[in-house]
């Protein structure tokens, strides 16, 4: 699923013109993305957990030379899918533990 097709099926399920579906959708990345700029984690209960990782600089190498290069520090996004959303992805999986109320994993 797209940005767009997100945005198109908010705007279908909700009586909202297109634009404002839009605009709201903006809204919800556009503070995710603040408060991982900030180090805050954006949990989102039943769905999952948003947080910032930082990476070392480090010597790599180029694959198409050989070359040895240094790949710059850098941010990156992480995301981990909360019990609720593995549960749904994993009903009817044969071999996928049934979910249990209460087993706390």
């Amino acid at each position: 699923m797209t940005k767009a097709e997100l945005i198109e099926a908010l705007s279908n399920k909700l009586p909202l013109p297109r634009a404002d579906a839009e605009r709201a959708i903006n809204i919800v990345l556009d503070d995710i993305i603040a408060a991982l700029k900030t180090g805050d984690r954006v949990n989102i209960s039943g769905f999952g957990t948003f947080s910032a990782s930082t990476r070392q600089a480090r010597a790599g190498r180029n694959p198409k030379t050989g070359e040895a290069i240094q790949i710059a520090a850098s941010r990156s996004a992480k995301f981990k899918p909360g019990k609720q959303m593995k549960d749904s992805l994993n009903e009817g999986i044969e071999g996928a533990a049934p979910a249990t109320p209460g087993s706390g994993s």
